[in-house]
């Protein structure tokens, strides 16, 4: 009984930890994403790398609570990007939980001082 319990547990670490991979977001796609001037539907032909090239002012982002844009304070990242998606590139907010925001937030964390 001993072992089968202790496979089990390994089993359940295992599958949690390669959940945590799929939920962490894919650099690739972020970095993609964040030079595309229709995401979230952007009608204004920029993209957020219009703003912040190659995520220029962005390195610690990740790391912030609060954001002040366009006269308002923001208390997510989730919040912020998608402030920017519609004021800045005329698009659509996307939902906080998308693959779509886990990608872009992703390729922020990656951003390098």
């Amino acid at each position: 009984k001993m072992k089968s319990a202790r496979s089990s547990l390994i089993c359940c670490i295992t599958l949690l930890f390669l959940a945590s991979f799929a939920h962490a977001g894919d650099v690739a796609k972020g970095k993609a994403l964040f030079n595309d001037p229709t995401l979230g539907g952007g009608t204004a032909g920029k993209s957020c790398g219009s703003c912040h090239p190659n995520g220029k002012g962005l390195q610690n982002v990740t790391g912030k609570t609060e954001f002040k844009f366009a006269g308002k304070v923001h208390k997510s990242l989730e919040d912020i990007i998608n402030a920017c998606i519609e004021k800045a590139n005329k698009g659509k907010a996307l939902d906080p939980k998308s693959e779509q925001m886990r990608d872009l937030i992703a390729y922020l964390k990656s951003l390098k001082p």
